[in-house]
This record gives structure tokens, sequence and C-alpha cells, in this order.
């Protein structure tokens, strides 16, 4: 018999709105069998069990596991199978694990302790997912994309989390340095009259965190859009770069909040339904309104940059043309005193090459020996040169 069939029967259902919706139940009951499901793993075989009887983990994986009851925390196991004992001990209590980079190994044990979908292990081992969230049986699956701002590098860094909510359980899988959950046990805890609500209760938590990360990330893109502003209007040549990167993180921004709007609003459409704790009520609507915020304001950021790149091109096309029109004149100009200089040149060449002619050594040459020769030569260098004058004088070469 496995552990599973072994575990002391759970109580009823203290929590209505993690049950399935009556299609669901339909397709649960149809793919229910008289033993424990495995689902069985997706790539390669699951790695053997040790001698006590659980498949081997890596502890570094699990950052933390506790066993709460009462909303106090009664057991504090530091190994899964410790984990699992220890829930069953416990009649009423719920387990918080939370993993970071888990093995496939210990995802398996999970999904055959707590009977987890297999498409959901498939994801939580794949990593890479967009928001969204599953109902499998009366297990709910959510995946989320926390974020945090790099102040030294200015750069978002994305982490994925993943989240699966049982009636007795709550279990994160974490593939990122964000969010910080240990802060979200450690308020939950602080707070044991919300941590007694239940795993809903602390998938609430979870949420109100990711979302909350948001915040500083938002401060830190709008300050670099206002620096961006700032380098485009001062011409600088590597703004152009920046305005793309920034662009591509506001991208995956979207992809992190925008689905986010519409997994809340499920949630709170199925509050009557479900019969959801008020306060809990008050809570997911106070995240809504902030998700819905800062989905709006990631919208926004998307369209200003879309601006300024628009503007950035315009003033760089504007800085092209004044340089080419810069280039332009100064040729202009260059040739002009080309002009002239080749003007005075022609002028000068004409005295040069009569010059010339009556300076050779011969005896005898036409008017050589006149006694007009002389006047006639200087005479016939300056009709020359005036002829020149004049005609470079009227097309403006001088």
């Amino acid at each position: 018999m496995s552990e599973r069939s072994s575990r002391t029967p759970r109580p009823p259902r203290r929590y209505p709105w993690l049950r399935p919706t009556a299609a669901r139940e339909t397709g649960s009951a149809a793919r229910s069998s008289p033993g424990p499901r495995h689902p069985g793993p997706p790539r390669g075989e699951p790695v053997p069990a040790s001698s006590g009887g659980a498949p081997a983990e890596d502890e570094r994986s699990v950052v933390d596991a506790a066993v709460y009851r009462g909303g106090r925390r009664v057991g504090s196991p530091t190994t899964l199978a410790a984990t699992y004992r220890r829930l069953r001990e416990q009649p009423g209590a719920m387990a918080w694990i939370g993993l970071y980079r888990p093995s496939e190994a210990e995802l398996l044990s999970l999904a055959e302790e707590f009977d987890l979908h297999k498409l959901a292990i498939e994801d939580a081992m794949e990593a890479h997912q967009r928001p969204k969230l599953e109902r499998y049986g009366e297990t709910l699956f959510v995946v989320l994309r926390a974020a945090r701002y790099l102040d030294a590098l200015e750069e978002v860094d994305f982490g994925e989390l993943h989240v699966f909510v049982g009636p007795d359980f709550v279990i994160t899988v974490r593939h990122g340095a964000a969010p910080d959950l240990s802060a979200v046990r450690t308020r939950m805890e602080s707070t044991p009259e919300l941590l007694a609500l239940g795993p809903e209760a602390v998938l609430y938590a979870i949420l109100d965190a990711v979302v909350d990360g948001y915040a500083p990330v938002v401060a830190g893109v709008q300050n670099d859009i206002d620096e961006i502003e700032t380098e485009v209007f001062r011409g600088d040549p590597e703004v152009s770069r920046r305005i793309y990167e920034l662009s591509r993180e506001m991208v995956e921004f979207q992809r992190a909040t925008r689905p986010l709007v519409g997994m809340l609003r499920g949630l709170m459409a199925g509050f009557d339904k479900y019969g959801t704790d008020e306060e809990l009520q008050r809570y997911l609507r106070d995240v809504a309104d902030h998700v819905t915020h800062t989905s709006e304001r990631v919208d926004g950021f998307r369209s200003a940059l879309t601006d300024i790149l628009a503007v950035n091109a315009t003033l760089v096309t504007q800085q092209q043309n004044a340089e080419m029109r810069a280039l332009a004149e100064a040729g202009f100009e260059q040739n002009e005193e080309v002009k002239k200089i080749s003007a005075w040149a022609a002028i000068l060449f004409a005295p040069t090459l009569v010059g010339t002619i009556y300076g050779m050594n011969f005896d005898h040459m036409p008017e050589l020996h006149w006694a007009l020769g002389y006047p006639f030569a200087v005479l016939l260098m300056a009709a020359v040169c005036v002829s020149l004058y004049v005609i470079f004088k009227r097309r403006d070469w001088l």
C-alpha cells in the first residue's frame, strides 16, 4: 500500500473556493482510480527511492517547510518526507513548503503525495511559463512573474514563481531571486488570525508580495524614462540603445502584469459561489486594484518610450540634416575659393606665357628687334589679363 493511501483521512474541506466546478468534478472522477494517481515523469525516469521510501532529494532546494495548525507553526521539518509525516500526524493542519529550483525527483515526490496533476508538474519543471491560474481537481496551480529593479545595472530582473494550493497544503517553487518569500512567511506567522484562514490566505499573501514588488520597479523605470528624456534632448548618441533595452524590459513587464488582472478577476468572481472569507475578499480586491494600477502604468511606459523613440529619431534626423547642410555650405564656400584661385591663376598665367615666349634666347623672332616690341608685349599682356578678369567677373568667379 502506498504512503498516500496510509495517510490519516483528511477532515472535510474548509476551503470551499478550492472546490472544482461540475465539469472538473466529472473529469476528475473519470480519471480517478482505486489506487493513488502517479503522473509519471514527463522526461526520464524518477530518481530511485532512498532507504526511507521517498525519492532522494536535495535538501538545499527546500528553503523552508512548516506545518501549521490554527495559524501557529507546529512543526519545522527539514525534508519533504518529514513534512509528509508531520502533516499526517496533525489532522486539520496545513503544510507550507517552499522550494528553490527543486529537482525532478522532489517534484515527483510532491506530485505523488499531494496528487498534483502531471501537466502542472511539467510546467514547474520546465519553468519559463506565462502567468496563469489553472484548476486541477481540488488543487489550484498559479504561475506568477515577480520583478525587482537592479539599481546598479539599471535593469529589471524577472523571476518565476509556481504555487500549488490545495485543501491542506501550499507549495511554492521559485525559479529566480524574486520574490522574497521568507518575508511573506514572517508576515503571515506574525498574524496567525490571517494564517488560520488556510491556504487561500497564503495565496493572497504571495500575490500581495509579488504585486508590491512591482512598485520599486515602476519607480525605477520612471526614473530611467526621465533620464532618457534628458539624454534625448541633450543629443546623447547612446540613448537609442538604452530606449530599446528599456522597451524590451517593458514588454516583459507587461507579460508579467497584464495576465494578473484577469486572474484576480476570476478569483473575485468566485467569492460568492465558493464562500470566500470576507476579510480575504477585501485583501484580494486591494491586490487587484494595485495590479490594475501597475498594468496601466506599464502600458503608459511603453507608450512613452515609443513616443520618445520617435522624438529621438526626429532629432537625430534633424541633426544629420544640419550636419549635411553644414558640409554642403562648407563645400560651396570651398568651391568659391577654388574658383577665385583658379581665376587669378589664369589671369597671371597669360603674362607669364607672353613673357616666357619673349624671353627665349633666339635672334630671329618676330618683333624682337622692333623698337615698339617691348611696349607691344606689355600692352598685350595687360589686354589679356583685363579680358580674363572681365570674363571671370561676369561668371562670378571673382
